[in-house]
């Protein structure tokens, strides 16, 4: 199915899907300007956030970042995959990134371990290694002082990582809290997204049709309906658009238009019932 979804429209890759390649991934004005903050922070370490609701682009803003972070010489990128350990497992998972064997059991040689390692980096670099956290409301807030506490030094003069925060809106509140306060007035960069302008979405359609390699895949008109009905989110748009799609590749449409947006996508038809009464004798 996707060879001949790919090869009916002469597509290099499907533009609706979260997989599309780094150089498909469309990138606005908001974007670029904190992967280039995060970037001038790399020499000096800290923390950024980036927060947004659901389907705002909160992953393709972290793509992006990890790959032209990844790029720059000497930084060192890693992520953190399971945000809902506990400190135990949170220091197993930065021995495994960092390549360190750390014992969870001996919590302060795994935390001298950790902060020479970083330190023989900056030495021999004067860059920062990157540890990004994706759906980081999920944290423990136990997790997040033990990290706050491992990325300073000097009395909270030097920073040796720079660590970026990633979440819904559940995330910011949880730092405005007396716990997380003092990590919370650390944030140096931040990223709000919102949802997307009918403008914003048709611009992202036309980025991804064009790098896929079919720019009259989808006439105007569906596209305009498309980025009407998507409620300003990219997820609901990406959905619909791949719906459209695999159902074009079954019925071996030409061109994807905004008559099979209708059929697709058009509420079922209410059923009635017809109402029986029984004949009194």
């Amino acid at each position: 199915m996707k060879n001949k979804l790919l090869s009916l429209y002469g597509l290099a890759f499907n533009p609706f899907r979260p997989d599309v390649p780094i150089e498909a991934l469309h990138s606005t004005l908001q974007m670029d300007s904190f992967c280039r903050r995060v970037q001038f922070s790399v020499v000096d370490g800290g923390f950024a956030l980036v927060t947004g609701e659901p389907g705002t682009g909160k992953s393709v803003v972290l793509r992006l970042l990890a790959h032209r972070l990844g790029q720059m010489h000497d930084v060192t990128v890693g992520s953190i995959d399971h945000p809902q350990s506990g400190i135990a497992d949170f220091y197993r998972e930065l021995g495994d990134l960092f390549g360190i064997d750390l014992r969870p059991h001996n919590r302060w040689n795994g935390f001298k371990a950790l902060r020479q390692s970083w330190c023989e980096h900056i030495a021999s670099t004067t860059t920062r290694p990157v540890i990004i956290i994706d759906e980081a409301q999920e944290m423990p807030s136990a997790v997040f002082n033990e990290l706050r506490i491992l990325a300073s030094t000097r009395f909270d003069s030097s920073a040796l990582l720079c660590v970026v925060f990633a979440g819904d809106q559940r995330l910011p509140p949880r730092f405005r809290h007396l716990d997380l306060l003092p990590l919370g007035s650390r944030i140096r960069r931040r990223l709000r997204l919102e949802y997307a302008e009918r403008e914003q979405l048709g611009a992202c359609l036309d980025h991804l049709l064009e790098t896929a390699g079919n720019t009259a895949l989808m006439t105007d008109a569906l596209k305009s309906a498309l980025a009407e009905h998507a409620a300003g989110n990219y997820r609901i748009l990406m959905n619909m658009g791949d719906e459209l799609l695999c159902t074009a590749t079954e019925r071996d449409l030409p061109q994807l238009d905004e008559k099979l947006f209708f059929e697709v996508f058009q509420p079922p038809k209410p059923v009635t019932r017809r109402s029986t009464t029984k004949a009194k004798r």
